[in-house]
C-alpha cells in the first residue's frame, strides 16, 4: 500500500497486524519524509538510517514468524537528545556533550525496545532542556511546521516539531515546567506529562530532578495513552519512580469510545489562572469555545482557587536553577565531554571548558542556581521556595476536593515569530499556566483545540488531574478530541 506520512501509532500497529505494511516500508517511508522536510523544520539533530532499517527488518522476520514483541513491533519512535539510548549520540543539543555516545540505554529506551519500536532519531531541544521556543539548541533552530517563521516551542520542540511535520509516527519528549505541554500545543498535536513518578527517569539527562518526567507527543490522545502503556512502570534504577499497577491506558479509551460522555465529571476554573494578563485574544476565544464543548459532553464547570499560583514562577525559577546547577556540575571537561584545547591547568580545564561548552541560557541558570544555593542565600531563597512548593501543592489538593479535573490554557499566547522574546523574563512567562503541575507533581496533557484566529496558528488546552489520576485525564481528553472540530488548516510543511 501507499505510505501516508499522517499514519497514527493505532493506524500503524493494525496495518502491522494485518500484512499491509511491513515495518521496513514504514520505516523507510518516514526516512524518506524525513529527506524532503527536515531542510525546512530542522527538528532532528542525528538519523542512522541503517540502524533504523536493520532493525525494521528484524521486526519483519519477528511477525513473519509469529512472534512480535507487542501490538507496536517495528513502528518507528523519535527520542528526545536527552534520553540516552546506548551506542546513540546524547549531546542535549550542548556543545558540551558533542559527540558524546551513550553507553546505557534509558530505562524507557529499553522499554521501547523490548516492546520492538524502531528508534528513528534524535529530536533538537533546547539545550540541557532549559527554554522555552528550540532556540537555545547549540546546533539547530527548529521551526514551526505550520509556519517556518515562527518557533515550535520547548524545550521539546524537536519532539513536537517531528510528530506535526509527519517525521515520525510518535515522540518521547521530557517536562521540566511545560516542555511537553508548550510545545504539543504551539505545534498542533497532543503531549501528556505523567505524574512525576509514573514514568522513570533513569537515562534521562537531568536539568532539575524533582521536576522533570518523560512523556510521550503523539498525534491523537489515544495514541499518548498508548505509548504510556509501554514506557510506565516501577523501576529499581530510579529511587523516585512510583509503586504502580499495570493498568492498559489505551484499552481503557478503546472501552470509553464507545460513549465518549462526561456526565457527571465536574471541571474546575482556578480564578488564578483566568484572571493573568496578557492572554491574547485569541487564545482566549479557543478557550472559550473549549469550555463549550466540555459543557456539551456533560461536563459541570465548577469555580476553584489555588491561591498560591502567583508564586508559581517565582518559585519554579529558584528550585529548577538550583537543581541545574547541582546536576549540570558533572560536565567539568575532566571524564567526558567537551574540554577546552586552550585550558592549561585543572583550574582552566574546568573554567574554559564550561565556559566555551555550556550556551548563555544554560550558564544563566547556573548562575542563578548557585547563587541560591550559596551560604547566606539558602535559607532566603532556596528553603523558601520548597515551602511555597508545599503550599503550592495543597492548593491542588484541596482544589482537587471540589473538582475531577482543571481546564486552563497551555500558554498565554499563539507561537511566536523568532527572536521576538529577546528578554529572558518575557520567555519565562510563556510558560505561567505549566510550571505549577510540576511542582505539584500531578499529571495534564494538552490537548489541540483550535487555531488563533490573527495568526493561523494552532492553540491547545490544557486538562490537569490529580497523581496516578491518568485514565481520567486520558479520557476527558478523547472525549474533547473526539468532540472538537479538527484544526481548521494544515501545517504548511
Amino acid at each position: 500500500m501507499m505510505f501516508n506520512p499522517k499514519i497514527t501509532l493505532r493506524e500503524a500497529a493494525e496495518l502491522l497486524s494485518s500484512g499491509k505494511i511491513t515495518s521496513v516500508e514504514l520505516t523507510q517511508g518516514f526516512i524518506d519524509r524525513i529527506n524532503a522536510v527536515e531542510p525546512q523544520i530542522g527538528a532532528l539533530l542525528a538519523v542512522d538510517a541503517e540502524l533504523a532499517l536493520a532493525a525494521a527488518a528484524e521486526s519483519d522476520a519477528r511477525r513473519a514468524a509469529g512472534a512480535p514483541l507487542s501490538e507496536y513491533d517495528g513502528i518507528p519512535v523519535t527520542l528526545k537528545d536527552n534520553i540516552c539510548a546506548k551506542g546513540q549520540q546524547c549531546s542535549c543539543a550542548s556543545k558540551i556533550l558533542k559527540d558524546f555516545v551513550s553507553p546505557y540505554d534509558a530505562t524507557v529506551t529499553t522499554r521501547l525496545r523490548e516492546a520492538g519500536f524502531v528508534l528513528l532519531g534524535r529530536a533538537n531541544m533546547d539545550e540541557f532542556a532549559m527554554g522555552s521556543s528550540c532556540e537555545n539548541s547549540a546546533y539547530l533552530k527548529t521551526k514551526n511546521p505550520w509556519d517556518t517563521e515562527r518557533v515550535p516551542g520547548g524545550s521539546s520542540g524537536g519532539s513536537a516539531a517531528v510528530v506535526a511535520a509527519n517525521e515520525s509516527v510518535i515522540a518521547l519528549g521530557s517536562d521540566t515546567g511545560g516542555s511537553i505541554r508548550q510545545p504539543a500545543s504551539f505545534c498542533g498535536v497532543v503531549g501528556l506529562k505523567p505524574t512525576y513518578g509514573r514514568v522513570s527517569r533513569s537515562g534521562l539527562v537531568a536539568f532539575a530532578s524533582s521536576l522533570d518526567q518523560i512523556g510521550p507527543i503523539a498525534k491523537t490522545v489515544y495514541d499518548a495513552a498508548a505509548m504510556l502503556d509501554v514506557i510506565a512502570g516501577e523501576d529499581p534504577m530510579d529511587c523516585t519512580s512510583l509503586p504502580q499497577e499495570k493498568e492498559s491506558f489505551a484499552a481503557d479509551l478503546v472501552e470509553f469510545e464507545k460513549l465518549p460522555r462526561l456526565d457527571g465529571v465536574k471541571i474546575g476554573l482556578p480564578e488564578e489562572y483566568l484572571s493573568v494578563e496578557g492572554v491574547a485574544p485569541g487564545v482566549t476565544a479557543v478557550f472559550e469555545q473549549a469550555k463549550k464543548i466540555f459543557t456539551d459532553l456533560g461536563a459541570e464547570f465548577v469555580s476553584v482557587s489555588l491561591p498560591h499560583t502567583k508564586y508559581s514562577m517565582a518559585c519554579y525559577y529558584i528550585v529548577a536553577p538550583a537543581e541545574a546547577s547541582a546536576n549540570l556540575a558533572r560536565f567539568d571537561g575532566i571524564r567526558y565531554g567537551y574540554r577546552s584545547p586552550e585550558a592549561k591547568s585543572i583550574d582552566e580545564t574546568y573554567f574554559m571548558s564550561r565556559g566555551e561548552g555550556f550556551g548563555m541560557e544554560v550558564a544563566r541558570r547556573i548562575m542563578l542556581g548557585t547563587y541560591v544555593l550559596s551560604s547566606g542565600y539558602y535559607d532566603a531563597y532556596y528553603l523558601k521556595a520548597q515551602k511555597v512548593r508545599t503550599l503550592l501543592r495543597n492548593d491542588f489538593v484541596e482544589a482537587y476536593k471540589k473538582c475531577d479535573l482543571i481546564l486552563t490554557p497551555v500558554s498565554p499566547v499563539p507561537p511566536f515569530k523568532f527572536g521576538e522574546k529577546s528578554d529572558p523574563l518575557q520567555m519565562y512567562l510563556s510558560d505561567i499556566f505549566t510550571t505549577a503541575l510540576n511542582l505539584s507533581g500531578d499529571c495534564g496533557i494538552s490537548v489541540p483545540a483550535g487555531l488563533d484566529a490573527e495568526t493561523k496558528m494552532p492553540v491547545g488546552i490544557q486538562l490537569m488531574a490529580p497523581a496516578m489520576a491518568e485514565k481520567r485525564l486520558l479520557r476527558a481528553a478523547r472525549a474533547f478530541e473526539i468532540a472538537c472540530p479538527a484544526l481548521d488548516g494544515t501545517p504548511a510543511v
